[in-house]
C-alpha cells in the first residue's frame, strides 16, 4: 500500500508503543515490581500507569486485540503484566513477595512494616481469611510466600456464646447508659459482630424459658422485660 510505502501512519502507531513499552520497562526496573503499576504511576510525566491499563484492556479484547509481537514484548519484561485478577491484587502479592525475597517475613497482623503505600500484614492477614475465594493460581502464589488458609474458628458451646452475646450486652449498656438496643442494631466485640439487638429480643421473648441465672445477669445490664 501506499501508505506502507511512505512509512507514516504504522510507524507514528509502533513508535508510540515503543515509547511506552521503554517508559514501562524504566519504572518495572525503578519499582521491583513487575509491571503491577497503579493507574496514576508516572514516569517522568509519562503516564505509564494509564498506558499499562490500556495494554491489558486490549490483550483482553476479542475486536482488534493486541497483537502477539506486542504481548510478547510485554511479557518479556513481566510474565504476570495482565493477570486474570485485578492488577492491585496483583502489585499487593509483587511487594510482599519482594518482601519476603529480601528475607525479611511477612507480619502476622496489622502494622508494619508498610511498602509503598501497602500494609503487608493487613494484606496477607485479608488473603489466609479470603483465600478458598481466590483462584487456583493465586493461591498457589501465596502458598510460596508461605500464606495459607486461615484455620476455621473453633465452635463455641452454648456457655460461651452466653458469655459472648451478654459480654456485647455489657458494651452496648456502658457506652449508651441502658440496654434499649434498636433491633437491627450490630455490637463489634473484638472484631467480630454480634447482632446484639436481635439477640436482646429474642431474650425477651423465651424470657420465661431462661435459667435464673440468666434473668438476673441480663436484670443486672438494665434488661427491659417488655
Amino acid at each position: 500500500m501506499q501508505l506502507e510505502k511512505l512509512g507514516i501512519l504504522w510507524s507514528l502507531f509502533d513508535a508510540r508503543f515503543d515509547e511506552g513499552l521503554a517508559a514501562a520497562a524504566a519504572w518495572a526496573a525503578e519499582s521491583g515490581v513487575g509491571l503491577a503499576a497503579p493507574v496514576d504511576a508516572d514516569l517522568d510525566g509519562y503516564p505509564v500507569g494509564r498506558w499499562l491499563k490500556n495494554q491489558r484492556a486490549a490483550a483482553r479484547r476479542t475486536k482488534a486485540p493486541l497483537s502477539p509481537e506486542r504481548r510478547a514484548a510485554l511479557a518479556e519484561i513481566d510474565p504476570g503484566w495482565c493477570p486474570e485478577w485485578s492488577i492491585d491484587w496483583q502489585r499487593s502479592f509483587r511487594l510482599a513477595q519482594r518482601h519476603v525475597n529480601a528475607g525479611r517475613a511477612l507480619p502476622a497482623s496489622p502494622g508494619l512494616p508498610v511498602q509503598d503505600g501497602e500494609d503487608l500484614g493487613r494484606w496477607a492477614a485479608a488473603q489466609r481469611q479470603g483465600f478458598g475465594k481466590l483462584t487456583g493460581e493465586q493461591q498457589e502464589l501465596l502458598a510460596e510466600l508461605g500464606i495459607t488458609p486461615a484455620p476455621a474458628p473453633a465452635k463455641r458451646t452454648r456457655e460461651e456464646m452466653w458469655a459472648h452475646n451478654l459480654r456485647a450486652a455489657a458494651q452496648f449498656r456502658d457506652r449508651v447508659g441502658n440496654l434499649d438496643v434498636p433491633r437491627s442494631h450490630t455490637e463489634e466485640v473484638d472484631g467480630e459482630a454480634v447482632r446484639l439487638g436481635a439477640w436482646i429480643s429474642q431474650q425477651r421473648v423465651k424470657a420465661e424459658k431462661l435459667s435464673v441465672q440468666r434473668v438476673e445477669e441480663l436484670s443486672a445490664l438494665g434488661m427491659r422485660w417488655s
